[in-house]
């Protein structure tokens, strides 16, 4: 009885250990996959959505300064022929 004891304790101490080596191998893996993740989007060149909206709202204001220029012009020319 005492030897069935021994068997299913080094079996249980087995399953731990091989368990703890699962994790560590994902824990590695997870780790490897990420750095690549990250390199690839360092590659591309990608930029944050914070300076996207800072590129967008600066187009929109020179769309808007443009807009007022030309009507400044259409304004002047029309005076010169008046």
């Amino acid at each position: 009885m005492q030897t069935r004891n021994k068997i299913f304790d080094d079996i249980s101490q087995l399953m731990t250990n091989a368990m703890g080596v699962a994790q560590g191998a994902r824990d590695e893996a997870e780790t490897a996959f990420k750095g690549m993740v990250d390199r690839w989007l360092a590659d591309r060149d990608l930029v944050t959505r914070e300076e996207f909206d800072a590129v967008r709202a600066m187009a929109q204001k020179a769309r808007e300064e443009n807009a007022a220029l030309e009507a400044r012009i259409a304004a002047l020319e029309a005076a010169a022929k008046g």
